[in-house]
């Protein structure tokens, strides 16, 4: 059946219906047409949309834009039925529409054509977005619209040696209508859209022909200051539906299409001012008063408009300014547009805006208001400069509309392509491009992530036996807690069904991984609640981690659905990582916990001493305690790995106590040998910082072991200076008035402003061993050093250097003026009984 044509652009207005522009014929053809023959059919009677017909109802409808589906590299799938690949159910709309409404729903829809429909609900014919902006009747807006403001897609290029199609793959990853060909040599561009998709699918055009052989040329193009009403007229005249976009430079910066004219309309400004327009036209008719009437037009208007005279002094604004902003005009008139200004944007943003406009005379763009109530808003802004005949500047008109109402639409146009309807979690599409940011992170650090791969055991049963909706509750609550038990950087996806995947864009070890699949795991298993029901879920998890697991996003995923199924396999309700290896270190790392829990009753940790050195005298100065687990199967176990592993399982308060007053009783134990009277220092964590009541520690410490307060000090890091300052200052003011001293651990390797050093008590800094290291005689490690040491002396600090391991270094220290030392060059950490030796010894060269 041939589609009918109707006789040319009406310019009918947005508040005509549809019904006075639909095609009256519609070209259709059964579902088991072919998809060549049903090509041909649309290229014979130049229509972009086929309709699929069963038993004389509408079933599907395929349109150029599905063309682009089409695998040219299998030349026999154009013989394939239409009803394979036909877009269903078909998109209706009432004849009675208004064209105005036709253009709201072909935005807000995405699709190109609709089936019109009489009240009965029976076809009539098709209508598409060609139609509404050549019957639309907005020429007067158009016009005041340039080209260049209306492209909203990145340009899609291909070359002209490129396989037709490979070219076709391209439109479609990139989600495009139309590509501009690149030719040889100095050949002006062509351009390859949909429809000719169609017509070379009807022609039956192979896949390898080169691109350009079949390309549509030359590229019709207008310059990016033309108006969007010539524009489209030259597309109408043409016959086409694409036009190239050149620059001022003369390159061509983009495509212009139908759509992108549709959606530039601002179709409830565009009803209304018709209105207005119209109520105008028929009181100049019966009078001239036309200025009377042309403002009580931008009185009505929806849009707020201001009127600003060249010293920036707003002159007038309409009844929508006040309704949108609340300044009434008395309030506004005389005032500065700053009246409206948020704070957002800096003064370079409005210097470019007035550069513009002395410029060009126009500027358009989104701008961030504040109304007098304080709330901050979107509108969007177009100023245009008013001058007299001599060019002299009058005035400067200022239109805007507040679109917050469009953002939020956006925002749920954004979260319906990224995030699961059911759960609100993140989808595979979102999930997707997060693992690829983490992924680009960790190989630039050096890093590890890890994905979780997670599936419901026995999910199908629920909801065989008790129906989707309890299925659909089960899997919300399932959300929830994966949600609540994930760290706030990391994220929960559903990719559909029962199956979820957790990403963890930063893992330090494989044990915290383990913990919280254990964690999870906990959490699932727990009784739902749902509807009078108590149902019982378990979850089996497939654990991959990067790099070791895989390098892109497939290999990841795919690996960790392997460990995943590894898990059900040996029962569910339980974890597998991907490596084995990692398995087995996992485990041992649990083993390892299970000895630390019980290593302070069973007295497997001791401490050792390490001695600090006044660089002046070269004699003992102080000791710093450090902390050792001796374990009986194996063996001496560093603290690089046993302190975070305490820090985790919410030991290292205890340990941290156990330290302190241990250090205490062993430096009042030398005293009391007669020995000479040093501090003892001791390292407190972050975590057992801000975990414990380090005050009411050291009163313990120091009223069980009866040592002096002058004789302790204690070492903390910068990550413990950081967090809450003023709390943090005023619990060192409580140890420090027990007179205990407080240096600073591991200083310049923190990240944050030194202008805590004035507000809280120290009395020493400790310069971190990796300066100390890069000490050379003339490099930037001795400025670093120097720098510390200088501020140190500059706020009445001690400078001790740790780390020192050559003469050269404390020779260097020395004559910096840094005041102790320690390290290997001096000593080792020692036990309690070696120490004794080493009191009353010159453990130094003095200071000549």
């Amino acid at each position: 059946m041939p589609l009918g044509t109707t006789s040319g652009p009406l310019f009918l207005g947005s508040h005509h219906a549809i019904e006075r522009i639909v095609h009256k014929q519609i070209l259709a053809c059964p579902g088991d047409t072919p998809i060549i023959e049903a090509a041909r059919r649309m290229v014979d009677t130049r229509c972009s949309s086929i309709i699929v017909v069963e038993d004389g109802n509408p079933v599907g409808i395929w349109t150029e834009r599905d063309a682009l589906a089409t695998d040219f590299s299998d030349p026999s799938c154009f013989g394939g039925a239409i009803a394979d690949v036909m877009s269903s159910p078909v998109k209706t709309i009432e004849g009675s529409a208004s064209i105005g409404e036709a253009g709201m729903r072909f935005q807000v829809e995405g699709v190109r054509h609709f089936v019109v429909v009489d009240a009965s609900g029976r076809p009539i014919g098709v209508i598409s977005q060609s139609d509404v902006i050549l019957n639309h009747g907005v020429e007067h807006f158009l016009v005041l619209r340039n080209v260049g403001s209306s492209m909203s897609r990145p340009l899609v290029t291909v070359a002209g040696d490129c396989p037709l199609g490979e070219a076709v793959a391209q439109l479609r990853a990139a989600h495009a209508d139309a590509a501009v060909v690149i030719g040889p040599g100095d050949h002006e561009p062509g351009i390859i859209t949909e429809r000719d998709v169609v017509r070379l699918i009807a022609q039956g055009t192979a896949s390898a022909t080169p691109v350009w052989d079949v390309a549509s040329r030359p590229l019709i193009s207008v310059e990016e200051g033309d108006s969007l009403l010539n524009a489209r007229q030259i597309l109408d005249s043409r016959q086409i539906r694409h036009i190239g976009v050149k620059g001022e430079d003369g390159r061509l910066k983009g495509l212009l299409s139908f759509a992108d004219i549709l959606a530039a309309l601002q179709y409830e400004y565009v009803q209304r001012l018709d209105e207005a327009l119209r109520e105008r036209d028929e009181a100049l008719l019966q009078s001239r008063r036309d200025l009377y009437l042309a403002r009580k037009v931008i009185e009505a208007t929806v849009d707020a408009i201001m009127i600003v005279n060249p010293r920036k002094q707003i002159e007038f604004v309409n009844p929508a300014f006040t309704a949108i902003t609340g300044y009434t005009a008395d309030e506004a008139i005389g005032q500065s547009p700053g009246l409206l200004h948020s704070g957002r944007h800096g003064a370079e943003f409005y210097a470019a805006m007035w550069e513009s406009l002395d410029r060009v005379g126009t500027w358009q763009g989104e701008v961030w208001d504040r109304r007098k109530n304080g709330d901050v808003f979107p509108v969007w802004l177009t100023i245009n400069t008013i001058s007299d005949d001599d060019g002299n500047v009058t005035q400067f008109a200022g239109v805007f509309a507040d679109i917050t109402e469009r953002k939020k639409t956006e925002e749920k146009i954004k979260n319906l392509a990224y995030f699961d309807v059911l759960t609100g979690l993140p989808n595979r599409r979102l999930f997707t491009d997060r693992l690829l940011v983490a992924m680009a992170n960790a190989h630039r650090h050096g890093a590890r992530l890890a994905i979780m791969f997670l599936d419901l055991d026995l999910f199908k049963r629920i909801n065989d036996s008790l129906g989707h909706g309890i299925g659909d509750m089960v899997l919300i609550e399932s959300a929830r807690r994966l949600s609540a038990s994930v760290r706030e950087g990391d994220t929960t996806a559903r990719l559909g069904g029962d199956e979820f995947v957790v990403l963890l864009p930063e893992v330090a070890r494989i044990e915290d991984v383990v913990h919280l699949a254990e964690r999870i795991i906990g959490k699932v298993r727990q009784p739902f609640v749902v509807d009078d029901h108590e149902l019982y879920v378990t979850t089996s998890i497939g654990i991959a981690v990067y790099p070791e697991d895989g390098t892109t996003v497939e290999d990841l995923i795919r690996n960790a659905d392997t460990a995943m199924y590894r898990a059900k396999e040996v029962g569910r309700n339980a974890f597998q990582l991907y490596a084995a290896a990692m398995n087995a270190g996992s485990f041992e790392r649990l083993a390892m916990e299970s000895s630390l829990r019980h290593a302070l009753e069973r007295e497997e940790l001791h401490l050792a001493y390490q001695v600090k050195v006044d660089l002046a005298s070269g004699r003992m100065s102080g000791v710093e305690a450090l902390v050792r687990w001796l374990h009986p199967e194996m063996g001496p176990i560093s603290p690089i790995e046993f302190i975070p592993l305490a820090e985790n399982m919410g030991l290292i308060s205890e340990i941290g106590a156990w330290v302190m007053e241990t250090a205490c009783r062993q430096c009042k134990s030398w005293h009391e040998l007669g020995l000479p009277k040093v501090r003892v220092a001791v390292n407190v964590s972050a975590l057992q910082f801000h975990e414990s009541d380090v005050p009411a520690v050291v009163r313990r410490a120091l009223a069980v072991s009866g040592l002096e307060p002058c004789y302790l000090e204690l070492e903390l890091t910068e990550s413990v200076l950081m967090k809450r300052v003023e709390e943090v200052a005023g619990i060192l003011d409580d140890i420090r008035a027990l007179g205990v001293r407080i240096s600073i651990d591991d200083f310049g390797t923190g990240y944050s402003s030194l202008s805590y050093l004035k507000r809280i008590p120290i009395d020493a800094l400790k310069i971190d061993r990796s300066f100390v290291r890069d000490i050379t005689g003339n490099g930037e490690g001795d400025e670093i050093v120097s720098t510390i040491i200088n501020l140190a002396h500059n706020l009445k600090l001690k400078a001790i250097a740790e780390g020192v391991e050559t003469q050269a270094q404390a020779d260097f220290l020395r004559s910096k003026g840094c005041d102790e030392i320690q390290g290997y060059l001096v000593s080792r950490p020692v036990s309690p009984e070696d120490l004794v030796s080493l009191f009353d010894r010159d453990l130094l060269p003095a200071d000549p």
